[in-house]
């Protein structure tokens, strides 16, 4: 499978394609309005993006006690369910004088299903579309995520502006009730992909299989860590140019969705591997202009060229795909994308002190100079060929 009509010609992969891109659109949404509604209310910049980007840290538990039922559940019905509880919690926190801490316990709770509906996603994608499918189904549903943050930041924005940040909070939660109509509408009854019922310890048994093995570490890491602290960067748009934070989202989804594209559709597979390192430098390097607190104009040109580097995510997947046996890929799949938004939780949480204390500029420069170290320090571990050498575990 090599074009994106053959993609599209797969029965299940549309209604998957829309179901997610229904849910991002919800999630950017309810947190450019959180974020609005947060620093409106505290004024500060460290809650403003915890507000944003602190549910992702709730993940870290869906990833250690929850995320065996990833491939212990049946995938349409565990979709729809979890959408359906998306929508309501995010429509309680558009209830008006809901204090502030409120609003961050709703958080934690969305951010255990959003990291369970990531390990049922992907673990489906990878039935419907085997082997060298995924990776282009990947991508595309990358590509999703930007042309619907595009979307989702600019109607955020419309409706923070003209209604008002609880009536954007409304609009997200609708929206991810139509990702459960779709889900429970168009995707066929699949049975679980694992047996036994999903617990606690089953989680911890997969996890520590998945970590025990040298390469996937590597691979994890480089999945998680520097993404996470440009994930900094971005949570410190609004307080660094409030009146352009719409727009720069909006540029960064668009860089993402380029990169996708580029890497996951015109790049050969040899081109993705010796491409993989210099894509992970470019999603930090162009943050570095940030020391010296530029304009709107240049700013927005160093956010999109560096979101295009995110798309060094699609042969680190592919990679993690080859080392994993099919019977837990539901559940490393999970885990690296519940251990990447916790770790981008982690990042905007950092970047938020180190901007109360300094500026938002400084810390956007701090985090990319950390995100380049970290990948310079990952080379070693992912050189080409050196997980191949190691059977699965």
């Amino acid at each position: 499978m090599r074009t994106y009509g053959e993609l599209f010609r797969v029965p299940e992969f549309t209604p998957l394609f829309a179901a997610s891109a229904a849910q991002t659109m919800a999630s950017t949404v309810s947190g450019l309005a959180l974020g609005t509604l947060v620093y409106a209310a505290t004024g500060s910049p460290l809650l403003a993006a915890l507000s944003m980007f602190g549910p992702s840290l709730a993940q870290v538990v869906g990833a250690t006690a929850l995320m065996s039922a990833a491939d212990r559940l049946p995938p349409r019905a565990a979709l729809s369910a979890l959408a359906v509880a998306y929508g309501i919690g995010t429509a309680v926190m558009a209830a008006p004088g809901l204090p502030v801490w409120s609003i961050f316990a709703v958080l934690f709770c969305l951010g255990l299903i959003a990291s369970l509906s990531g390990g049922v996603r992907f673990g489906l994608l990878n039935e419907i579309l085997p082997g060298h499918g995924y990776l282009l189904g990947r991508s595309v549903l990358n590509m999703s995520v930007g042309l619907t943050q595009i979307c989702g930041f600019a109607l955020g924005g419309l409706l923070v502006t003209v209604v008002s940040p609880r009536g954007a909070l409304l609009a997200a939660a609708f929206l991810a009730l139509a990702a459960a109509l779709i889900s429970g509408s168009g995707l066929s009854r699949r049975p679980a992909r694992a047996p036994g019922r999903p617990s606690v310890a089953a989680t911890w048994r997969t996890n520590v299989r998945l970590w025990s093995s040298a390469p996937r570490r590597y691979v994890y890491l480089a999945l998680w860590v520097p993404n996470g602290l440009i994930a900094g960067c971005e949570a410190l748009f609004i307080p660094y140019a409030p009146g352009h934070a719409g727009l720069l989202f909006a540029l960064a989804a668009f860089g993402m969705l380029t990169g996708d594209v580029l890497v996951g559709r015109l790049l050969a597979p040899r081109w993705r591997e010796r491409l993989a390192v210099p894509l992970r430098l470019l999603m930090a390097v162009p943050y570095l202009i940030f020391l010296l607190e530029p304009a709107p104009l240049p700013a927005a040109v160093a956010v999109t060229l560096a979101s295009a580097g995110f798309a060094a995510s699609l042969p680190l997947q592919e990679r993690l795909v080859a080392l994993t046996p099919a019977e837990v890929r539901g559940q490393a799949l999970g885990l690296h994308a519940s251990g990447m938004t916790t770790l981008q939780g982690a990042g905007a949480a950092l970047a938020g002190a180190v901007a109360q204390h300094t500026s938002p500029a400084l810390a956007m420069s701090v985090m990319a100079m950390a995100s380049v170290l970290v990948t310079l320090c990952l080379v070693r571990g992912l050189r080409p060929g050196v997980g191949d050498l190691v059977r699965p575990a």
